[in-house]
């Protein structure tokens, strides 16, 4: 079986994770790919103060799971961590890749954002 239809069937048997997070097959796509082409374990998705409207998404792809982190599974190899101190704040989280010409990015549909700095790199969510 080759990567790629490795990865196509993995993805089907994805479901929304336990962590109330979710990405889409696009996303999941490009995740487990990428980590799979680099050798590493895991996704690590977190949020920092910075920016005009006061929080950032943060993307890390790390070798092993923090004792911190809350982890949950893509694939038998793969995983997506969260950082426990930023669950809160990623709670319903829907994670896409898009493509815009010779671009692409993650893009972040969140459920706890209640506004966005204009340029769109930091948001604010009311505690």
């Amino acid at each position: 079986m080759s990567i790629q239809e490795n990865i196509d069937t993995v993805v089907q048997q994805s479901a929304k994770s336990d962590a109330g997070i979710q990405l889409t097959l696009v996303a999941q796509q490009r995740v487990i790919s990428y980590l799979t082409q680099h050798h590493h374990y895991s996704l690590r998705l977190s949020v920092k103060k910075t920016g005009c409207s006061g929080l950032s998404y943060v993307l890390d792809y790390v070798d092993a799971p923090l004792t911190t982190d809350v982890v949950f599974p893509l694939t038998s190899e793969h995983s997506v961590c969260i950082e426990k101190a930023s669950y809160p704040y990623l709670k319903g989280l829907e994670m896409d890749y898009v493509k815009q010409g010779l671009n692409s990015k993650f893009v972040f549909k969140n459920p706890n954002q209640t506004g966005q700095c204009g340029c769109g790199e930091s948001f604010t969510i009311n505690e």
